[in-house]
């Protein structure tokens, strides 16, 4: 239940419970965003492979999938289609959850997050 202290982070908690349309969407918007996301791309994708590996513990695909999904939503704080700003608020979140989870996100999720850019990310991970 909401609370008059909530973020306005609800839709993004209610998506991350559903694992596959998070995975669906986050590819669609990947493709559809990616220029505008270079400088954060490798951390967003690291993040989602982390999170949906089977030997990531459940609190920190949790945390990844809560901030993948505000990454997917299509509202946010400031809107994506503003130039410059528009990704600002994402990767904060994404930012903010990486540092907390940092630990987790091993190697093996960031060689795969750069075979994903390096091959265009022409299909999903």
């Amino acid at each position: 239940m909401a609370s008059e202290h909530t973020a306005g982070f609800e839709p993004a908690e209610q998506l991350a419970k559903d694992r596959e349309s998070v995975r669906r969407r986050f590819w669609i918007k990947l493709k559809r965003v990616v220029a505008n996301l270079l400088p954060f791309a490798e951390d967003l994708l690291a993040a989602y492979y982390c999170a949906f590996d089977k030997q990531t513990p459940r609190h920190v695909q949790v945390a990844l999938l809560g901030a993948i999904a505000y990454f997917i939503l299509p509202f946010d704080f400031i809107p994506d289609m503003m130039p410059i700003l528009g990704f600002t608020d994402d990767a904060a979140v994404l930012a903010t959850v990486i540092r907390l989870v940092a630990t987790h996100i091993r190697p093996e999720h960031r060689d795969a997050a750069r075979a994903a850019l390096k091959r265009g990310i022409d299909r999903e991970g």
